[in-house]
């Protein structure tokens, strides 16, 4: 089964061990896929050179390029790269996303993997500047990769908003779910679902003394699980594996996903920018945020990146 046909790996040229490096090895391998391995470098002393010719300047600036390649080449050597269909791609940009997500772009590439990195003292993913214009502009899906191992008959978690009454929600839920689902095959693993409600609001509970609000918990708690058996009909995935749970997805998620011992979240991105990106913060980053697992991003059907070749 082929879950992915092109990837994308950026490399991180100032960290050991290279998680995506490791973890782009392991999706080609099982999807028999082609993948790039990329770096974006700049050095800002470039800027100060203006006074050198256009000769000087570009020699520099390829010298520099050239270096990369061959230590990306020497990293490779490490590895065993025979059995894998790659190449390698340096770029010279002073923004690294704006680098990432034209060559996704330009290459049609199904997936970016890139490594994240933990806080010092915490289990919880850093998110770099790069990875939050990533998970909000990248055209393709974006597998933010931690230490968690990938192995067999493990367990992905699909989020899922059932409560979304619009063709974007709607939309969106199908393109997690078959997301997982594919790399569920790719992995023989299994796919659980898991949707959040609110708890009674305590306002009304303490403005309306007679407000039953057992009563309003489990009247939401039945919707949000006859929506969430719905949504799974399709895909036969057995109640067993539905998980419908009273608290803000900030919280379930990633207790569930620690609680499962999952080896990777999926999680549909709203994809906007600008102003309205910080609708995305309410949610969606939080979970990312406290995720001890790898993190799948996937964007809604239809989207288009705001960054343009």
């Amino acid at each position: 089964m082929t879950c992915v046909k092109k990837i994308l790996a950026v490399l991180d040229a100032d960290r050991q061990p290279q998680k995506a490096l490791n973890r782009a090895l392991h999706l080609a391998r099982i999807s028999q896929s082609h993948v790039t391995f990329m770096v974006s470098i700049y050095d800002f002393s470039y800027e100060m050179t203006t006074m050198l010719a256009v000769d000087e300047r570009n020699v520099m600036r390829d010298s520099l390029i050239n270096d990369r390649k061959v230590w990306i080449n020497d990293l490779l050597e490490d590895y065993n790269t025979r059995d894998i269909n790659f190449d390698i791609k340096v770029l010279w940009h002073n923004r690294p996303f704006e680098a990432i997500i034209e060559t996704a772009i330009e290459g049609e590439y199904d997936i970016i993997v890139k490594a994240t990195h933990e806080r010092e003292g915490l289990a919880a993913l850093l998110f770099t500047p790069t990875d939050w214009h990533l998970l909000r502009k990248a055209p393709c899906k974006v597998l933010l990769v931690k230490e968690h191992e990938w192995p067999e008959h493990g367990k992905i978690l699909a989020a899922i908003h059932t409560t979304g009454e619009n063709d974007h929600h709607r939309s969106l839920n199908r393109q997690v779910t078959e997301a997982a689902l594919s790399f569920a095959n790719c992995l023989q693993s299994e796919v659980h679902l898991v949707n959040a409600f609110p708890g009674a609001p305590i306002t009304i509970a303490a403005e309306i003394p007679e407000f039953d609000t057992t009563n309003y918990r489990e009247t939401i708690e039945e919707n949000h699980k006859i929506a969430l058996a719905e949504h799974a009909m399709p895909y036969h995935i057995p109640p067993m594996q539905q998980h419908v749970l009273e608290g803000l997805p900030e919280q379930v998620i990633p207790e569930l996903a620690e609680e499962l011992d999952a080896e990777l979240v999926v999680l549909g991105t709203i994809g906007r920018t600008g102003f309205s990106a910080a609708l995305l913060g309410n949610t969606a980053e939080h979970v990312i945020e406290s995720i001890n697992c790898d993190l799948l991003a996937v964007k809604p059907e239809g989207f288009v990146s705001p960054i343009k070749l």
